[in-house]
């Protein structure tokens, strides 16, 4: 153990000095290894870190070998990504699944299928995260997940919070008539409503092949009947121009700008843009803009059979929030009725973690997810780098299949998570450590929660398998030991959401038959 301080100490100095003297907070960081390339750079599929002898794996690039791939780098053993708490993709996959189909390999986001879920972190008392490391052995030999959980303080019902100022961007294109769409949106606005207090204020925005500015910003003290008569008169209506729905809203929600409050535009749409201004790249930079100039944040509440998935993900990216998707009313009472209210605070601004392998005990190891949210290790500390928006009541859980070396015993990793104070903007660090002998033994033997995070990924990893090029996990179940799992899990915790999950894999099981 003294041989691996003596090391982490020289890795941090070699970051630092790498860095240029960037400024450390006074909580615990991680420090650990010079800042290389990362392990999965040069993998295809997120890939596995090579071998930590410091050999390059691979072909060459002269070789004649038809299976060659580029040079993989050497591994710094390092992880970085920026947090990210949205769940659209487990939503739409089990729309999918339920209406007879596998969803798309490109619309499964591992991470969102894990964070759909309840955890059982400890919570810390004010603003910034708790850090849980666990992890478990599994059936593959020297394999074994690796949970890296992040816990915010919990979310209040009451009345210490800033004012929330929403601006509700909802599409009534001709597509949003079919059931389970705009009518789901109305229902569950007109109840939120109800649910939100009299400091807060709303506005709507409407856009159909046009947008239209159907309330402006309103304190609901004294207007809720206002707000309810401009909710009820939604009617679908032609085709889906976005851009000047995003547009329009953000002007809306620009004029309505509250100092001291909280001020979020809420896109509720299926994400199909065919009309006006279609280019994805036109509309993020105006959310990114008026993200960085006035700090208004992005909800995108996803809907419909068929569903932009991928562009709704990319605005929420881009204008610092995250995504949700609705099917039906029990999704819709816990995104608008349940969720929204009460996080409307954030407690953590750009927001990312790193977690540091020890060469000494790991060989290789893979993150499961976050694909699109990898930071540059070296960006880990550099403030002016975007990371996630999280608030109160959040949990974030990244997992990793890790191998150890044969035979070694000891320090396994480092996690730690940096964020920015929402308002002075002070950065923040927190770390957690993982030793060998703190793994929970075996892995369908090991507390609950860690289990129904270890079926959701290995699940989300079987779908993004499913017909296309991607390795999958060492040692996944198949669906069949996946499905018995499940539903032990979901008749122990009697978690009516493990239910829907045991549910979502016996359809996957059926439908890969």
């Amino acid at each position: 153990m003294e041989q691996y301080r003596i090391r982490r100490v020289r890795a941090a100095l070699l970051a630092l000095t790498a860095a240029g003297g960037l400024l450390l907070t006074g909580c615990s960081a991680s420090g650990d290894g010079a800042n290389e390339s990362s392990y999965d750079g040069g993998n295809k599929g997120g890939g596995y870190a090579p071998a930590p002898e410091g050999e390059q794996q691979g072909s060459s690039p002269d070789s004649s070998d038809s299976d060659s791939r580029d040079v993989v780098p050497e591994p710094d053993y390092l992880s970085t990504f920026a947090l990210d708490v949205d769940t659209a993709s487990y939503g739409y996959a089990r729309r999918t699944l339920a209406e007879g189909s596998m969803p798309d390999p490109s619309t499964v986001r591992p991470e969102e299928f894990v964070n759909s879920f309840r955890q059982d972190y400890d919570r810390p008392d004010g603003n910034g995260f708790t850090v849980t490391v666990d992890g478990a052995r599994t059936d593959k030999d020297d394999w074994s997940l690796v949970r890296v959980g992040l816990a915010t303080r919990a979310a209040e019902d009451g009345e210490d919070r800033p004012p929330a100022a929403l601006t509700f961007v909802i599409d009534i294109s001709g597509s949003m008539a079919e059931p389970g769409r705009l009518d789901l949106a109305k229902d569950s606005l007109g109840t939120m409503t109800d649910q939100l207090r009299d400091d807060d204020s709303v506005a709507i925005v409407t856009f159909s092949d046009e947008a239209e500015r159907v309330l402006p910003m309103t304190r609901l003290d004294g207007n809720r009947d206002e707000v309810h008569d401009a909710i009820e008169g939604l009617e679908p209506t032609d085709s889906t121009n976005l851009g000047a729905g995003v547009d329009t809203g953000y002007e809306t929600a620009e004029d309505g700008l509250r100092e001291g409050a909280t001020n979020r535009v809420v896109l509720i749409s299926d994400a199909l843009a065919n009309t006006g201004d279609t280019d994805a790249d036109t509309i993020l930079e105006r959310i990114a803009s008026e993200r960085r100039e006035h700090g208004i944040t992005l909800f995108g509440v996803g809907v419909g059979s068929d569903y932009g998935d991928q562009l709704m993900e990319q605005l929420a990216d881009k204008g610092d929030g995250h995504t949700a998707y609705v099917s039906d009313e029990d999704d819709a009472r816990k995104v608008f009725v349940d969720q929204l209210p009460r996080n409307i605070d954030l407690t953590a601004r750009d927001a990312k973690a790193q977690v540091a392998f020890d060469p000494e005990t790991v060989k290789e190891f893979r993150l499961v997810g976050y694909d699109n949210r990898r930071v540059d290790d070296e960006d880990f500390r550099d403030d002016s780098v975007d990371g996630g928006e999280i608030g109160p009541g959040h949990t974030v859980t990244a997992l990793y299949a890790v191998r150890h070396k044969p035979g070694t015993d000891g320090h396994l990793a480092t996690a730690s998570v940096r964020w920015l104070d929402p308002e002075s903007r002070t950065p923040h660090e927190e770390s957690g450590q993982l030793e060998s002998q703190d793994l929970d033994g075996d892995l369908w033997e090991a507390g609950p929660r860690l289990q129904v995070t270890a079926v959701a990924a290995y699940f989300a990893d079987t779908l993004r398998s499913y017909g296309a090029e991607f390795s999958p996990l060492p040692g996944t179940p198949s669906l069949g030991e996946l499905s018995e799992h499940a539903h032990d899990l979901a008749e122990s915790t009697e978690d009516k959401d493990v239910t829907q999950l045991a549910e979502a894999i016996d359809q996957a099981k059926r439908h890969g038959d």
